[in-house]
């Protein structure tokens, strides 16, 4: 032991470790910022797609409900076997077709989504199948085809088991697993408020920490005001990283890049005129 006792670092040094720190952590926000915007803006765009996709199957759901009121109007007439299902039930249900197809397109749900959407894509079919062959069968074969389109689920006590019941209903549990999807789209991984909410408010508690040691030091060392750009700064900062915790808005690269380098520019002069007073020698 050489006896020496360590001295405490001087007030300017310290002020420099702070200023480093603070733009640090502006520099640390942005870099968060523009790896949370890519990846939240491919997960909006699939979000988008799934509830383009919604908008189809509800469209699907119109017109199968408008196939059904067309196969029983011509049964009404009591002469299928001479105008055949007619070309509004033709109409509705290649609509069905149209829309499903559309569907998948968007669909959010994985494999088991594009599963179910084939398999109403084949109750369609069969429904279709049963209509045409309705004409020849008269109230029967008619019985059998609009069961087909509006037929109860089976259930498992209390409850219906999904994709069991006429096409109608297998669109309206087409509807929900998508929608399900969605709201899971919507939740995880990159839009996850818990995953966004540390990510972003560590640094802003850090900067707020760093913000209030260099005001402390300032006024109670230097005997100045601190500057009010440290509050600017930290106010540009706090903004961007609460906004990008929430889903309803986040905001785009050409407001949040700008509004954090204006944080960093005001951070530094916050402290220029403290250390613009001290000259030390180069080494």
């Amino acid at each position: 032991m050489s006896g020496r006792r360590l001295r405490a670092p001087h007030p300017i040094v310290v002020l420099r470790w702070l200023r480093a720190g603070v733009l640090g952590v502006v520099v640390v926000t942005t870099l968060l910022y523009l790896v949370v915007d890519n990846r939240t803006g491919e997960q909006n765009a699939a979000a988008d797609r799934t509830n383009a996709a919604l908008g189809h199957i509800k469209e699907a759901s119109k017109e199968a409900k408008a196939a059904k009121a067309a196969l029983e109007a011509v049964a009404r007439t009591r002469a299928m076997h001479l105008t055949g299902t007619g070309g509004d039930f033709a109409n509705a249900t290649a609509s069905v077709s149209s829309h499903l197809t559309s569907a998948a397109e968007g669909n959010g749900a994985g494999e088991q989504g594009l599963s179910h959407i084939q398999f109403v894509q084949g109750q369609l079919a069969t429904c279709v199948q049963m209509a045409n062959t309705a004409v020849l069968d008269t109230q029967p074969g008619l019985t059998t085809a609009l069961d087909a389109l509006d037929d109860k689920p089976e259930y498992d006590g209390e409850h219906p088991i999904a994709f069991t019941g006429g096409l109608r209903r297998s669109l309206e549990d087409l509807e929900k697993l998508e929608a399900t999807a969605h709201r899971h789209q919507l939740d995880s991984g990159w839009r996850s408020p818990g995953l966004l909410w540390p990510l972003f408010i560590g640094p802003t508690a850090v900067m707020l920490m760093l913000v209030c040691a260099s005001g402390y030091l300032i006024a109670h060392r230097f005997r100045q005001y601190p500057s009010p750009a440290f509050a600017v700064a930290l106010a540009a900062q706090t903004s961007i990283s609460i906004a990008m915790c929430t889903r309803s808005y986040q905001p785009p690269a050409a407001l949040a890049l700008p509004a954090l380098a204006a944080a960093g520019a005001l951070a530094y002069l916050a402290y220029r005129p403290r250390l613009a007073e001290y000259r030390f020698p180069r080494s």
